[in-house]
């Protein structure tokens, strides 16, 4: 089995789930697990974690995520996105100048509703079967921080804006380019959507799946999956001494009379454990008083 976290390019008309289930037969393995849906329609980097690394899914769920994203104005559909029933159609009489002092108005944190057509749950029921049922329920809007958009390109005739823009976890990107719309009086809706980054990984590192079946072919898979414990590049590392090692194969704390150097570790920091033989094990975090480490998470 696999361990780690690959870095995955989501073509257009796949699901998130689509992706897992294809990696399951092409990487003959069943556990797996993606770290945030992506809409059908939209491409870009999706993290997709394995074996042990499938740990790591809420951890990288958390990221800030960046967009390239295609705002269409004069124009308001059910989805939020050009796929959806046609709602509204308007004259856009914003300048150019207005309609960016729109789309920058919305950096720093703002009150975000969900649209109907997303996969969060009411009742036990997704949001999206209840909007194809002809439903619209009541939804708490959501804090979401937009970190900064740029403005990329322009297209006054088609009355198009190309944005990137960098947020928090839970963003709907559909979501802001129908409010940057409603700001500007005009209705706007989202025409294209292209995730480039999720946290440290990138779209010029990502992986189509027919180029991850040829790693495959040519046993080259491993050279393009990241390990669990390259995502803790910044916490120290422990070695546990051979004889001691039992401790941490059973998720046990240890001392540090059970290490085989002394370190100069935080109080109360996370911790990078292996055992004799440098395979990782856990995070752990270490307090001074008692001279003791104590799991966090353990990746056996």
């Amino acid at each position: 089995m696999i361990h780690g976290i690959i870095n995955v390019y989501k073509e257009k008309g796949y699901t998130s789930h689509d992706v897992v289930a294809k990696l399951r037969g092409i990487l003959k393995q069943k556990k797996i697990g993606h770290t945030g849906t992506l809409d059908p329609d939209a491409e870009g980097v999706l993290p997709v974690c394995l074996g042990n690394g499938t740990k790591l899914s809420d951890m990288l769920t958390d990221k800030n995520k960046t967009y390239e994203a295609v705002l269409l104005l004069g124009q308001t559909t059910d989805t939020q996105d050009v796929t959806g029933k046609v709602l509204t159609t308007c004259e856009v009489k914003a300048d150019k100048k207005q309609i960016e002092e729109a789309i920058l108005s919305f950096e720093g944190e703002y009150d975000q509703l969900p649209p109907m057509y997303s996969a969060l749950k009411v009742s036990g029921k997704k949001l999206y079967e209840l909007a194809r049922e002809g439903k619209e329920v009541e939804r708490k809007t959501r804090k979401v921080w937009i970190h900064n958009i740029h403005i990329l390109e322009f297209d006054e005739e088609n009355h198009e804006v190309k944005i990137r823009v960098e947020c928090s976890k839970g963003t709907y990107i559909r979501t802001l380019c129908h409010d940057i719309g409603a700001k500007l009086q005009c209705g706007g809706c989202m025409k294209s959507l292209l995730r480039t980054k999720v946290g440290q990984f990138s779209i010029v590192d990502s992986l189509k799946l027919s180029e991850i079946s040829e790693k495959v072919s040519e046993d080259k898979i491993l050279d393009s999956c990241i390990p669990v414990d390259d995502m803790f590049p910044d916490y120290p590392k422990v070695t546990v001494k051979e004889e001691y090692c039992k401790y941490i194969y059973n998720g046990n704390s240890f001392y540090t009379k059970h290490i085989s150097e002394t370190q100069n570790i935080s109080d109360q920091a996370p911790i990078r454990v292996y055992d004799w033989h440098n395979h990782f094990v856990g995070i752990y975090e270490f307090n001074q008083k008692d001279q003791i480490f104590k799991p966090i998470k353990m990746f056996l």
